[in-house]
Parts: C-alpha cells; structure tokens; sequence
C-alpha cells in the first residue's frame, strides 16, 4: 500500500536517536534547547517553543494568546478536530467560518461572525497551502483580536517568500509521524512576541519556574507538555533535510498537476505564484457526479494498494460538536468534503510509484464515471 503520506527514517537520523539514548538526560537537556534553535534559525521566528503535539501546542498558544471561558474563537471545520477543541479546552466557544474551495477558510467571511466575544480567530493551512494570512490579520486588528495559525501542515511553506509562522501573532507547527519531519508525536508554538513566548513555556511545563537552586515558584496552572530529548534529537536530524524532503514532494505534485491537467473527472489545487506549499497533502476535488460513489471510490483505490484519505470530514458533524451547537451545515464546506481526495504525495515515494497512483487513479474513475448528477 502507498499511502498519502509516510516519515522517512534515515540510519542518520537512528544515530541521532541512539546517541540521545545513551546521554544523562532523556528529556529536559539539552537537545530541546538545539532542537528549538535549529527551528528558530530554519523559519526566522524568535521564538519556537517545542511540545509534545500539536494539540498541546495549540492549547498553549490559546493560553498564552489570553483566551477563557466565555470567549469566542473562529475557525474553519475543515481540519482536524484539535484546531476547535483545544479552544474548548479553555473554555471558549467555536464560531465556525465557511471555506473557499481550496479547503482554506474564507477571509471574505470572518467579519460577519465577529463580536465582542471574538478573541482569536485560527486559519488552517491546508495541506501546506498558505491562507490569506495579511488580509486576515487586518481584519483581526480592526477589531483587536489574535490570530493564531494553526500551520500544522505548513513547516517550510512560504508566502511572498517568507515561510509560514512569521505573520501572525503565534503560529502551530506539528512533528506528527506523517508530517514532512517528524518527532514521533509533537509539535511546537512560534511567536516573535517576547510574552507570548514566557507565557507558552510556563504553560508547557506546569507553570513551574526556577527561582534559584532548587526553589521554583508555579504562577500558572500549567501542564506537562514537554517533548523529550530523544524526540528532539530526531526532530533536529530530520529538519537538516526538510527542504529536500519538500522538494520530492513537489517535484511528485508537479507531476500529478501535468498528468491531471483538464482531466474530465476532478480539479486539482492550484498553488499561487507567490506562494510555497509545503505540499503536506495533495487533494483533489472530485466532479459532483462522482460523490455518490467516493466510498466506492475509496475502496476501489485501497484494494489496488492506493492508500487515499480525507480531509477532512467538517468537525461541526462529529456528535459531540452536534450536543454543544446543534445541527449547522456551510455550503462550501460541505462540497469541499464530499469532492476531496488526498492522493500519496511525500518523500519516500518514487516518481515510478506516482505514476502507478495516477494510471490506477484514471482508470478508477473511468470505472465510475456515470456523468450524471449526484443527488445531494
């Protein structure tokens, strides 16, 4: 099975973690402090803060960024649920905010949802495709709001050749096992705020201080959201060759973009010129006549050894969000998620294995190609 997205492991990146093994300190040393320096000098961002997932680096960002019980927070759904339920967690409310169809959420739509509850407002890169992020950080100014980019597919990506992180008030990167690096699980809050960043790392480590010797002081109700030594070493092995890793992925979805050119069954996901993807997902949005028959789609290309996904399914239709905020439905956002495919697009794939993709991709659809409405 190719699936859509897989780490590399390298007998460099072994060593890195064997001779972390072998150190004093498995976690709270100093490979941490290397691993946030080598992120810190790769995107430009004064600050990185290391954590043990994304998820904890967005709760932490929340934090920081002031967020609590009774404020409001606007999204998109079309992510994973951790970018609402760490809002959640602080006990804020989610507004959810329609999208555009390249599955980022739509800047033309935050102003209408704002209110003066609205504390943070938190876009999603989707698949490494950067948001309108200037235009969405002038919206939030006017009215006195945070942004916090969840960029958790976005580590290397560039807008006007600035990568990713640099805009908005604090930014999330994840180190899950299937993004470009890895560290095992985690992830890490970016900011060029001097208090966001004190506050971020009292909250990752239960708002405990040293003061002097062994005398610490807590400040915060904090939590345990440090990422070990072991996991830093790989996550500094692996970053040395993120932009290499990138580049197999681009040189992969530039093919699919030829192959797939005015093809009579999808659209693909165009890349502005001034913008860099870190190509962490490549989609592609299936004509409506097929969405009857994506489930059988989907098998179809699993049982030719295609691993496909979705992404992702609008989190305001998981039961739990349906309990809080009752039945709601955003058009775009709908037909996003009944058009969306991810194909296998990453580093460890061949230009032979992308070719396989797109030849059994083709003739699926052929298979299923009913050219008629689907009734939804």
């Amino acid at each position: 099975m190719i699936p859509y997205s897989r780490q590399q492991i390298t007998s460099d990146d072994i060593t890195a973690v064997t001779e972390a093994l072998k150190g004093d300190f498995l976690t709270g040393g100093a490979r941490v402090d290397e691993f946030e320096t080598a992120l810190q000098n790769y995107t430009g961002i004064k600050h990185v803060i290391v954590m043990n997932s994304a998820t904890s680096a967005l709760h932490v960002g929340y934090l920081a960024l002031g967020l609590k019980a009774g404020d409001e927070v606007i999204t998109t759904p079309i992510t994973f649920a951790a970018t609402a339920n760490a809002s959640l967690m602080c006990g804020a409310n989610v507004k959810f905010c329609d999208v555009k169809f390249d599955g980022n959420i739509d800047e033309k739509k935050l102003s209408e949802l704002i209110s003066p509850k609205t504390k943070v407002i938190t876009p999603v890169d989707f698949g490494g495709n950067g948001v309108e992020i200037e235009e969405i950080i002038k919206i939030a100014k006017k009215h006195g709001i945070k942004v916090l980019d969840d960029a958790s597919h976005a580590l290397g990506s560039q807008i006007n050749g600035v990568k990713i992180g640099n805009h908005a008030d604090a930014t999330v990167f994840s180190f899950h096992a299937i993004k470009p690096i890895t560290t095992f699980e985690g992830g890490a809050l970016a900011t060029n705020d001097d208090e966001i960043a004190r506050l971020a790392r009292l909250y990752r480590s239960h708002g405990i201080s040293k003061k002097r010797l062994w005398d610490s002081d807590m400040s915060h109700l904090g939590y345990n959201y440090r990422l070990s030594d072991v996991a830093c070493a790989l996550g500094t092995s692996q970053l040395k060759r993120l932009d290499e890793m990138i580049e197999v992925r681009e040189k992969i979805a530039k093919f699919y973009d030829e192959k797939f050119e005015k093809n009579p069954y999808f659209s693909t996901i165009k890349i502005a010129e001034n913008k860099k993807s870190a190509r962490h997902l490549y989609p592609i949005l299936l004509f409506s006549n097929f969405w009857c028959a994506k489930e059988d789609i989907f098998e179809e290309l699993h049982r030719r050894g295609i691993g496909v996904q979705v992404h992702y399914k609008p989190t305001y239709q998981f039961s739990f969000y349906k309990q809080i905020y009752g039945e709601m439905a955003l058009k775009v956002a709908e037909d996003f998620y009944r058009a969306e495919l991810s194909l296998p697009c990453h580093q460890s794939m061949s230009m032979q294995d992308a070719r396989f993709v797109a030849t059994n991709l083709l003739e699926v659809l052929a298979k299923f190609d009913t050219s008629k409405e689907c009734g939804v």
